[in-house]
């Protein structure tokens, strides 16, 4: 019975037998000697010939070279991804040049990147992964025989698409600058504009077999601990081999799948990225992606825009009351003219009544019918208009609606009292910051007009009440959808109102920081 006594010497956990409790630590003990470098440099070859397959991947360059003109090394890089000057410059030559005689064959990593080696980034590693991964991020590996270790030299000099203009998220007054694809280039966006020694990016491993890599950006000491655990165990689950995008990750870690309004705000801007850190959220970058993504966000973040605070405080209040109407106007129009038209006709004067039936005198399809109709063919007209490239997709928006509206009134497709209330919504919608809020606003739009066709101003009221409290009760990890309004929190910001900027002494109490705004 003795034997089988647990003890924390002789078990990993409590109630595993000593014997099965060594014969588990045996097989960890081996997979970890699998995965590290043998001493051996043939084998290393062979090994990187093997796990790139270099007999029909010829990027792969195995450059063979002998340290000082005493031992054998191996210098591994990808072609395309690597600058082949700076290996020439600050590794080929370097290593020729060094003398070793007289240090050990262990030591001579070190020895290499401590006397030679005149490049900044590189780092000492003993893994056979991270080799890998090194090799197919752009650095490049040195090799030594009989030395279980490899430097990795920071050499990606690989061609990536230079800071230029956002594209969607035009601005008058505020920066002109656009996040890229090259992530490292993102990163430097924000920390040009957040220069405190607590702003941390924190690179981490997006999930799968791709090797993706993905940037946490944040405040330490004013985020929020829980939030940034919560992300990041959502963030640990991801396991897929698709290309991975923050539309994509957002829909990996999100809570709600089926709600159409957005649970992540993506933004092309790095100023506007940079204000949400301030104000105690995170950033997410992607390798490989353009767009960052902040989260939590509420319903307030997706009607403001970037530049809201970089007009003075009555112009920015006229704006700012300007877009929360036509957003309301864009959502609530069409239903609301539906429901008075087949249910309360009684509402509208007798002019706009007689109009509403001349116009439709020679319609053949029903009220509703028609509305629905054109409203699809608005997104229609909006969605070939984004996917053409160039000024071409902006003239086929601008003279296809136009083409589409004239030919449809004079097939009496489509009354002309509906085209322009279309219209207006389509104004209305524009002027949504957000594209995916627009996006949503447009399916909850028509779910408006089928409860209108249905019970009038009734349905409409019961159809919004119903998404009200949907909304009230979504959070955004953690952080309720319709804060600071439901819940109230002290520092509440209008939606129609540009409140006074002052000197803020820290971010809002929304998405509860650790510091908050006196």
């Amino acid at each position: 019975m003795n034997c089988w006594r647990r003890s924390p010497k002789e078990t990993e956990s409590e109630g595993t037998p000593p014997f099965f409790a060594r014969r588990k630590a045996r097989k960890a003990h081996i997979r970890r000697e699998e995965g590290k470098i043998p001493k051996d440099l043939g084998k290393n070859r062979t090994w990187l010939e093997t796990l790139f397959r270099a007999a029909v991947n010829t990027d792969l360059i195995l450059r063979p070279l002998r340290v000082g003109g005493r031992v054998d090394a191996l210098a591994v890089s990808m072609n395309g991804m690597a600058d082949d000057k700076q290996i020439a410059d600050f590794i080929l030559r370097p290593a020729f040049r060094i003398e070793i005689e007289g240090v050990p064959a262990g030591r001579i990593p070190a020895y290499f990147r401590a006397h030679a080696l005149a490049m900044h980034e590189t780092e000492l590693t003993d893994e056979r992964q991270t080799v890998a991964s090194a090799i197919l991020e752009g650095r490049t590996a040195i090799l030594f025989d009989g030395a279980g270790e490899a430097i990795l030299c920071d050499t990606r000099g690989f061609v990536s698409r230079p800071v230029e203009k956002p594209e969607n998220e035009m601005t008058i007054l505020g920066p002109k600058e656009a996040f890229t694809e090259n992530i490292r280039t993102n990163v430097t966006l924000l920390r040009r504009i957040l220069k405190r020694p607590d702003f941390v990016c924190e690179f981490r491993d997006a999930g799968g077999t791709n090797g993706t890599k993905l940037v946490l950006a944040y405040l330490d000491g004013t985020v929020n601990p829980s939030l940034l655990d919560e992300v990041k165990r959502r963030l640990d689950a991801i396991s897929t081999d698709m290309r991975l995008t923050v539309g994509r990750v957002e829909q990996l870690i999100e809570d709600y799948t089926y709600l159409p309004l957005p649970q992540m705000l993506k933004t092309e801007r790095p100023d506007r990225a940079a204000s949400a850190v301030l104000d105690g959220r995170i950033a997410l970058l992607v390798e490989g992606c353009p767009i960052a993504g902040v989260l939590p966000i509420t319903v307030g973040t997706l009607l403001k825009s970037g530049e809201d605070l970089d007009m003075r405080q009555p112009v920015g209040t006229i704006v700012q009351t300007i877009r929360m109407l036509g957003a309301i106007l864009s959502t609530y129009l069409p239903a609301y003219f539906l429901a008075l038209a087949l249910h309360h006709p009684g509402q509208l004067s007798s002019e706009i009544l007689e109009t509403v039936i001349a116009s439709r005198a020679m319609v053949f399809l029903p009220l509703w019918m028609e509305m629905i109709f054109l409203l699809l063919v608005f997104q229609l007209v909006r969605e070939a208009g984004l996917r053409v490239p160039g000024s071409i997709g902006h003239a086929i928006g601008i003279i296809g609606g136009l083409l589409l509206g004239q030919a449809a009134v004079s097939a009496n497709i489509v009354s002309t009292v509906v085209l322009i209330i279309v219209a207006l919504t389509g104004l209305g919608n524009f002027v949504i910051p957000d594209y995916s809020a627009q996006v949503a606003t447009a399916y909850y739009r028509i779910l408006l007009c089928i409860a209108a066709t249905l019970a009038g101003l009734l349905g409409i009221t019961v159809t919004g009440l119903c998404a009200t409290a949907i909304m009230c009760s979504v959070k955004s990890f953690g952080v309720p959808f319709f804060a600071p309004y439901a819940p109230v929190t002290k520092h509440r910001e209008h939606l129609f109102f540009r409140t006074r900027i002052g000197n803020r002494g820290g971010p809002s109490d929304r998405s509860n920081p650790q510091r908050r705004r006196a």
